[in-house]
């Protein structure tokens, strides 16, 4: 089974992200706290991903590439959507997927790092604030939901 690891942190307003960022629509077939399904046009590819309820900062998750043409008719099943533009900064041995909002929830920056175990350690960059690993508001699915401009 695949697992993610990951903690979330909200980023510092003035942080300015390096290089090329990445247009992301996402949107959700399912938003169940026991299984997200989520369907993602990155770039010129699609994605269908199904992500297990988390415990702790891991949760099951596993990830398709799907033909493109597809992932945009399955974005068009979706009620709930979000945009964003993501950037990735590397930090000492990790890499950062800085997530700059747009639309509804223009405003907010979100870093994750991706991690081999919970106790990993890594570097701390200035940029990074408060960590929002555990508060669901802050989980994408939710974002889509009820978004970062209604709070």
């Amino acid at each position: 089974m695949s697992k993610e690891i990951e903690r979330k942190f909200l980023v510092d307003e003035n942080f300015m992200p390096t290089g090329k960022g990445e247009k992301i629509s996402q949107g959700y077939l399912s938003d169940k706290k026991e299984a997200v399904v989520r369907v993602r046009i990155k770039g010129e590819s699609g994605f269908l991903t199904v992500k297990g309820e988390n415990k702790g900062i891991t949760r099951a998750e596993f990830e398709y590439e799907i033909p493109l043409e597809d992932a945009r008719e399955m974005l068009k099943l979706c009620d709930k959507k979000l945009e964003k533009v993501r950037y990735n900064e590397r930090v000492g041995n990790h890499t950062f997927e800085v997530d700059v909002f747009e639309g509804e929830n223009l405003g907010l920056v979100v870093a994750e790092v991706e991690l081999s175990s919970e106790a990993e350690e890594f570097a701390k960059p200035d940029w990074i604030l408060q960590e929002v690993s555990g508060d669901p508001k802050y989980y994408n699915s939710n974002l889509a939901i009820r978004p970062y401009k209604l709070w």
